[in-house]
């Protein structure tokens, strides 16, 4: 089940933000609206994340400034916010994140090295095609014993590899299977439901930097966990992350980037079926999805 435009409404008001909306008659459609109240006015029908992503650092930002082409009818689905985009992530950039990977891991040194050397950990996350939207589920591997969410601050990147905006994402992940070998990294992040962003896109001169992140997990009629960070506490500039991603890869459509959690629960803590995910990014809105189990194909042993 995709997200309702109920399902993106906060507290607080936000910011106007790019969505991705799916209509009642199967049509797919860009829209405008408050981050934290959901979308309301459509743009174009040949509008696409993509063509703003090539106009550069601007595109996303007049985009959201332009003109627009009607309401959002009542019954749209808000979807992912991408198209055609990769989704990459950047690891150990906060200090917790860090510590959380030496904890978990069978060769600590590894993350030790990696937190302070000069080229930073980047991997490759998602196809748009698995990317979760708020509201849909995110999964739980079945082979896995330790699992958790990682609220994080993601990058819009444009085709010039400047960054065009921002929005929230979860790099759902498994400690178990990541920490018995870093080379099990694919296996621990790259999985059906690993992946959620959204509600929307916003452009990089509408907020303020550092951005306050704020995790609840809700089990059945309590909370499971809470925890906050800022993104002052990431330990290199956005910029530089972004700067090693291009230095070998083009992305002439743009590209998403996540940029590390600081926030990771402890080892008591991992999550289960039926939980519900929460990441309040403020300005950027809410990332809320309910948890699934992920089964796993079973083959020789």
């Amino acid at each position: 089940m995709t997200g309702t435009l109920a399902g993106v409404q906060g507290a607080s008001p936000g910011v106007r933000g790019l969505f991705r909306v799916g209509l009642p008659d199967g049509s797919v459609r860009l829209a405008v609206g408050d981050t934290r109240s959901g979308p309301t006015e459509l743009l174009a029908p040949d509008a696409t994340i993509a063509g703003i992503l090539r106009a550069g650092r601007d595109g996303l930002r007049d985009a959201v400034a332009g003109p627009t082409a009607g309401p959002v009818p009542q019954a749209a689905r808000v979807l992912a916010p991408l198209d055609v985009q990769e989704v990459w992530a950047a690891g150990v950039t906060y200090r917790r994140s860090h510590e959380a990977r030496v904890e978990e891991a069978s060769e600590p040194s590894v993350y030790d090295k990696v937190y302070v050397a000069d080229r930073p950990e980047l991997f490759f996350k998602s196809v748009p095609a698995r990317v979760r939207a708020t509201g849909q589920p995110i999964g739980i591997r079945s082979d896995s014993s330790w699992d958790v969410p990682e609220p994080e601050l993601v990058l819009v990147v444009s085709s010039t590899l400047d960054i065009a905006g921002y929005t929230l994402g979860d790099d759902v992940s498994s400690r178990s299977i990541e920490g018995d070998n870093p080379l099990y990294l694919p296996q621990a992040k790259i999985y059906r439901g690993s992946c959620s962003i959204g509600p929307a896109l916003v452009p990089a001169d509408a907020v303020t930097l550092p951005l306050d992140l704020a995790l609840t997990v809700r089990r059945g009629t309590g909370q499971a966990f809470t925890g906050s960070t800022s993104t002052a506490a990431l330990r290199r500039s956005l910029e530089e992350l972004v700067a090693y991603l291009g230095r070998a890869m083009d992305f002439p459509d743009g590209a998403l980037l996540m940029t590390g959690t600081g926030i990771v629960p402890d080892a008591s803590f991992t999550l289960q079926a039926g939980d519900t995910v929460e990441i309040d990014g403020g300005p950027l809105g809410v990332l809320h999805n309910p948890t699934e189990r992920v089964e796993v194909r079973l083959g020789p042993t």
